[in-house]
């Protein structure tokens, strides 16, 4: 159903793959793997249609469906059920038969008879593409996706980013797409609908490729794997599930070590000879035979992968601060005439450690945004203390400007900071000589993320307001904002679904949403983290 010939993609100047020949076909459900940065992302998206190749084709012989990390939708007054019902025109449809209904009423002979016709053409399409039991599919999707039935009737913009994010998922699948192209879809959800998509991927009789870092994911779905070897700029097909891929692709590791250092041996005594050959005039020509041979040696040994580079993180020392550097009080909102939540109080005193626990579309992302002064209560106030200094990080990427290049982005957000430390501190992050180039709006989720807290490393911040931080990393780098979160000597108000985070943190509060309630916190409360 898709074909890749002869790819070879490229951001800029560097090099993410070359001479690739694969495709994905029914029943393929294949684990998109490799480290943050490698090319996932850029490959789903050439794979999608989105980006073309730096060279090559893909070709496609059926529809595919495709969920981005970061998904954006045009016309945020659309409902969120139009919008899922889009995915197969069921929406234009149901506008058809209403506008139909209304000419229907009309005291017009000849309005009357254009609805009465209308309204036929349009229930016969309706029955074409699934008539009501489509309604009801799509309604189903998004319930086990965790999106109640009073939210598929609110237009898009009164929904969290995470919900969109849902809402865009369930499109997707209810799409009924040949070839599903996932990136990060299990971002935003609970562990309910977790599981529910694993069984529902598992079961997908279509092409799937998906990128995802929840091991249990691609263990429980993917019958296939592709590692993308940044290192190498292959990628590697394996036919196998993912156990049986972890122990081939140890063993074909070992495999190209053996090979590389049988080629070097083999080559240092081929140079050796050669060494020796030069000193006669008489073998000068057997000795560059010799030498040729030898580099023929090393060239067409297999290439091992180096180790990857992880990002540095550590965050930043906190400026000074007076004994509550954040407070809030009677905090409210709501979209429309739904209340997100009412009556929220908050004290976030020097060094403490907060987390924030509620079910999706409880609020959470919302009551940050507020704090970081992005969006505004509907009652009540944020009240800075003496030397408040915030660090926001935004699960969505929505602090970083898609059109300024990376190295721009840190200077936006430190001016004074000179241009030697931005680059020395990018490049900790792994944004290195003319990657500090590249616009923001082309990194992969996982390289937006090192990005925004490489934009907190630099801040001072004493309050850091972290939502979702560990969203789209590889377990390397995750591995690195969790030591990070347990060395900051400064303020931090935690929204996560990330156990091992909340671990990592070691709060002293909860704060549940939507009704504000604070308490101690206690590790009886970490079943909720996965729920929440």
């Amino acid at each position: 159903m898709l074909n890749a010939t002869d790819l070879e993609l490229r951001v800029s100047s560097r090099l993410l793959l070359s001479g690739v020949n694969t495709r994905v076909g029914p029943g393929d459900r294949i684990g998109l793997v490799g480290r943050n940065g490698a090319g996932k992302t850029t490959l789903t998206r050439v794979l999608a249609g989105e980006d073309v190749p730096t060279s090559g084709t893909v070709t496609s012989s059926g529809t595919v469906g495709y969920l981005p990390q970061d998904p954006r939708t045009g016309d945020l007054e659309v409902l969120a059920k139009d919008r899922i019902l889009s995915a197969r025109g069921i929406d234009e449809v149901l506008r058809q038969l209403h506008t139909a209904e209304q000419r229907m009423t009309s005291s017009d002979p000849k309005v009357r008879d254009r609805g009465v016709r209308g309204y036929a053409r349009a229930e016969e399409r309706l029955h074409q593409l699934g008539g009501y039991a489509a309604e009801a599919e799509a309604a189903t999707i998004a319930a086990n996706l965790g999106l109640e039935s009073r939210l598929l009737d609110q237009p898009l913009h009164t929904l969290s980013g995470g919900q969109r994010r849902r809402v865009e998922l369930a499109r997707i699948l209810f799409s009924g797409a040949d070839t599903l192209l996932l990136d990060e879809p299990t971002n935003h959800l609970d562990g309910d609908s977790i599981a529910w998509l694993r069984e529902f991927l598992r079961t997908h009789r279509g092409g799937l490729v998906v990128i995802s870092h929840d091991v249990q994911l691609v263990e429980h779905v993917v019958n296939r794997v592709w590692y993308l070897d940044a290192t190498r700029c292959a990628l590697d097909v394996y036919n196998l599930g993912w156990r049986d891929y972890l122990a081939q692709r140890e063993a074909d590791e070992r495999r190209r070590s053996r090979e590389q250092a049988n080629a070097q041996r083999q080559a240092s005594a081929l140079r050796e000879q050669a060494d020796r050959f030069r000193a006669k005039a008489t073998k000068a020509r057997a000795a560059q035979q010799m030498q040729r041979r030898a580099d023929q040696l090393v060239e067409s040994a297999p290439q091992t992968g180096t180790a990857e580079r992880v990002a540095k993180l550590r965050f930043p020392d906190p400026a000074p601060s007076g004994r509550t550097p954040l407070s809030a009080r009677g905090l409210v909102k709501g979209y429309g005439s739904l209340e997100v939540f009412a009556g929220v109080d908050l004290d976030i005193d020097r060094g403490s450690r907060v987390v924030v626990l509620g079910l999706n579309g409880a609020g959470k992302t919302t009551l940050l945004r507020i704090l970081a002064g992005v969006e505004e209560p509907d009652h009540g106030s944020v009240v800075p203390g003496h030397g408040l200094r915030l660090g926001y990080y935004a699960q969505e990427h929505e602090t970083l400007d898609v059109n300024r290049t990376v190295l721009e982005n840190m200077m936006a957000a430190q001016p004074e900071l000179p241009d030697v430390e931005a680059r020395r501190t990018l490049g900790s992050f792994l944004f290195r000589g003319d990657e500090v180039d590249k616009p923001a709006g082309v990194l992969s989720g996982g390289e937006k993320t090192r990005l925004a807290l490489a934009t907190l490393v630099v801040s001072s911040a004493n309050v850091l307001l972290l939502d979702e931080p560990t969203n789209n990393l590889d377990p390397a780098s995750r591995e690195e904002i969790l030591a990070a979160l347990r060395g900051y000597k400064g303020a931090i108000v935690l929204v996560t679904h990330d156990e091992e985070a909340v671990e990592a943190l070691q709060p002293e509060r909860v704060i549940m949403l939507p009704d504000g309630t604070e308490d101690f916190w206690s590790p009886d409360m970490t079943e909720l983290i996965a729920l929440a």
